[in-house]
């Protein structure tokens, strides 16, 4: 690969000595060193003065070879001699021995294979920037009497108050405060369907709202909203070396010092040994000279160092494009090889937000009332309890039933004020233990809460809730298991309602009861028996059990921090159904490496022993050499088709 490209692979802090030029730079260089090398043959074979020919050589020269005269410049700086330098010694002697367009074509073609190269870069590059719109500048800040002033993004703070109008981008994480709408969260989570907004509901910042005003309070500060975040971890990805990518980083300069030797020793035995002339036959192709220059170009790895990096490269892109952030090469390589999935029950393999599943009132009939009454009470809490039992009144637009006066939460037990005039509490059964109508209520099924209500005298009943099931979790399973994978839920969940769980996905393997430190514990005990782990979880508490395992995925941008910040794998939108995509993906992007590693290495073996047993034509070992590392790219940018 060529050095401007290495380099910005594998993320180095470099210095050239000179700005990187752009793809269309190097490919109109290239274009102009071609043009003055055909055009030179072309005169060649004319009576035209031979100094004209040479001119256009030179002007060749000139144009192919600027770039990798600068890099090689900037890396001699350093000690290191790379695969430009083997290119312009080639290039140096042809025009030494008078093979001057033997040396002009070499480098067109180099030159255009570095412009091509740059340009599939560029085409990963154009994937990742396509995923976010540019981050909006200013914001509307909402004061208490329904005034706003726009003021700069930068300046927002945690507790701001911001209005968004149809059509503008949320300008940072916030929680919506008043008004409904739907938001576009594609450029996210690659969901296409926008996500409706509602009071308590969360926004990203950078996403779109699509048709609704909103007020809402800001969260976090631009700088840290999940937008910057991912950015922040696709290029953090970009820069990270894949387990494959340390076997090509030995061919630096040990390799071209050992290739430079090699084709002396080659030289010396082409002239001592075979009796060749050195430098001047009856043609250049007939020298030793010329042979060992043929012998070096053929052997620069220049396909075998880019066939990696650009397949990372462009599977990185592919992730981010369907939703999956790889933390890296390493992620996006490893992925492929575990043969267990573990995974946290709330939030991963259930929805991780409480959901009603009915509503009891005494005397039958006042369901709604009974409903709008612990809403609330409720609306003054930020327990899950509190939060699922508001976001239902909402759903059902149920009518306020008056102000909360004397509210108290009473601490492991619930909540309790006057509504109306009526006193009304709510909360676990320890709430209510002396009351004899609790002994007719029967204890509610494995896997739902039950929150009990009681206002004034002549209403009573309970609130039952649960944490359901995703829809896409049992197809997951089953897919999992159709690639030999085995799932298992880790849960700190009473054992029924793990059960319950379990069942209902069809999940054959489940632990309940644990800590996280027992979650850490059967993850190293399967490592220890030689299983590669894959953990998959969203809450602070899975933040151990994801560093103990092999490969970690973070569930949606709602996970915590902890989470996302140990993640090898970030699930941008949370769905599960993700998890078997990245594993496709990281099993094509394997592929793909193992494809571009026997395409360069058996180039490399191949031309190299041409060159070795016959009068291989300089130009001739070029094409081959240059054209594999073409095709290596290409094989690569595969991965962005689907």
């Amino acid at each position: 690969m060529h050095d401007h490209n290495r380099d910005h692979a594998h993320g180095e802090d470099h210095d050239h000595g000179h700005s990187e030029p752009g793809w269309p730079w190097l490919l109109g260089s290239a274009i102009i060193c071609g043009v003055a090398t055909l055009t030179g043959v072309l005169l060649q074979r004319t009576d035209a003065p031979p100094q004209l020919a040479l001119g256009l050589y030179a002007l060749a020269y000139l144009s192919g070879g600027w770039e990798a005269a600068l890099d090689s410049l900037s890396n001699l700086r350093r000690f290191r001699l790379d695969i430009h330098f083997l290119m312009l010694a080639v290039a140096v002697g042809a025009a030494i021995i008078g093979a001057w367009w033997e040396g002009a074509a070499l480098l067109f073609l180099f030159s255009l294979s570095g412009a091509l190269e740059a340009m599939a870069m560029a085409r990963t590059e154009r994937e990742i920037r396509s995923l976010f719109q540019e981050a909006p500048k200013q914001a509307l800040l909402a004061s208490p009497d329904g005034s706003t002033r726009q003021i700069a993004v930068a300046e927002l703070y945690p507790g701001a108050i911001v209005r968004i109008l149809p059509g503008e981008q949320f300008p940072a994480d916030a929680r919506v405060t008043g008004g409904e709408s739907a938001a576009d969260e594609s450029s996210l989570t690659g969901e296409s369907l926008p996500v409706d907004k509602a009071p308590g509901d969360h926004l990203f910042g950078g996403t779109l709202n699509t048709w609704g005003v909103l007020e809402a309070s800001v969260t976090r500060a631009p700088g840290d909203s999940a937008h910057a975040r991912i950015i922040h971890l696709i290029r953090e990805a970009q820069a990270s070396k894949a387990p494959s990518q340390r076997f090509t980083d030995r061919f630096g300069t040990a390799y071209t010092l050992g290739i430079l030797g090699f084709s002396f020793l080659m030289f010396l035995w082409w002239h001592l040994g075979a009796g060749l002339p050195a430098f001047y036959g009856a043609t250049p192709e007939s020298s030793a000279f010329y042979r060992a220059m043929t012998l070096l170009v053929v052997c620069s790895p220049c396909a075998l160092v880019i066939s990696i990096p650009s397949a990372i490269l462009a599977g990185i892109a592919a992730g981010a494009r369907r939703g999956i952030l790889f933390r890296g090469g390493v992620a996006l390589e490893n992925l492929a090889t575990i043969n267990r999935l573990a995974v946290d029950k709330t939030g991963t393999l259930t929805k991780g937000e409480l959901e009603l599943v009915s509503c009891e009132s005494s005397p039958p009939g006042r369901e709604d009332e009974l409903l709008a009454l612990a809403a609330a009470l409720s609306a003054n809490s930020t327990h899950p309890l509190s939060r699922a039992i508001v976001k239902e009144s909402l759903r059902r637009k149920l009518p306020a039933p008056g102000e909360v006066s004397g509210f108290e939460s009473i601490s492991g037990q619930g909540l309790e004020g006057s509504i109306g005039g009526r006193i009304v509490r709510q909360g676990r059964r320890a709430m209510f233990s002396g009351d004899a109508w609790l002994s007719a209520l029967p204890d509610p099924q494995p896997g739902l809460t039950e929150v009990l209500v009681q206002a004034g005298e002549d209403l009573r009943g309970r609130i039952l809730l649960r944490d359901a099931p995703r829809s896409e979790a049992a197809p997951l399973i089953r897919r999992l298991a159709e690639e030999q994978i085995r799932v298992t839920m880790l849960t700190g969940d009473r054992p029924e309602s793990a059960e319950l769980i379990a069942k209902e996905l069809g999940l054959a393997e489940f632990r309940a009861g644990l800590h996280p430190e027992d979650k850490v514990k059967a993850i190293r005990d399967w490592r220890a028996a030689g299983e590669r782990v894959a953990m998959a979880g969203d809450g602070v508490n899975d933040a151990p059990s994801l560093a103990a395992a092999d490969i970690s995925i973070g569930m949606g941008l709602r996970g915590s921090d902890a989470v996302l910040e140990q993640a090898d794998i970030v699930l941008t939108h949370d769905r599960l159904e993700r998890i078997v995509d990245a594993l496709s993906l990281s099993r094509r992007c394997r592929r793909i490496i193992r494809e571009n590693l026997a395409i360069s290495l058996g180039v490399v073996v191949m031309l190299g022993l041409a060159a070795l047993g016959s009068r291989l034509a300089l130009p001739l070992g070029v094409l081959g050499h240059e054209g594999s590392t073409v095709v290596v790219v290409l094989n690569s940018l595969r991965l962005l088709l689907r």
